[in-house]
Order: structure tokens, then sequence, then C-alpha cells
């Protein structure tokens, strides 16, 4: 059985947060689903340079949605 691990996906989001693309994938590999949220305030804004009204973040294993940043970032602006 292969080693399970998280990864985060940043999500580039319309005005209404109802139309998302995934962006870019953090270099990271998380070993639970905790550390990943945890660092979610960090990478979103590491992330902040993208040009979407809302980014937003999403841990995901073997490519499944996994949990979804609940406070999306807003950009001002």
């Amino acid at each position: 059985m292969e080693p399970l691990f998280y990864v985060m996906a940043i999500m580039g989001c319309s005005d209404g947060s109802d139309q998302c693309a995934q962006a870019r994938i953090e270099p990271v590999q998380y070993h639970s689903i905790q550390a990943c949220q945890a660092a979610m305030p960090a990478a979103l804004q590491r992330n902040s340079d993208l040009s979407y009204p809302v980014i937003s973040a999403a841990c995901r294993t073997k490519g499944r949605l996994l949990t979804q940043q609940q406070g999306n970032q807003r950009r001002s602006g």
C-alpha cells in the first residue's frame, strides 16, 4: 500500500466563489489533513499574486478533494 500524504491546491475563484479553477499546487507534502489545513493561511498569503478576485485552498489526496479552506481570502483592489 502506498504511503498517504496530502497536497494543497491553490484555487482561483470568481467574485461569488462559485466558479473556481485550480491555479497551483503547493510543493509541500503533508502527512495529515490537520497539518495541511494548518498551513492554509500561510499558503494563501504566498499565492496572493494570482489574478483572481478570490483565492482559496483545498487539501487533496490522490486527486480527490478532501477539505476546502472555509474563509476564502478576498483580494483587495
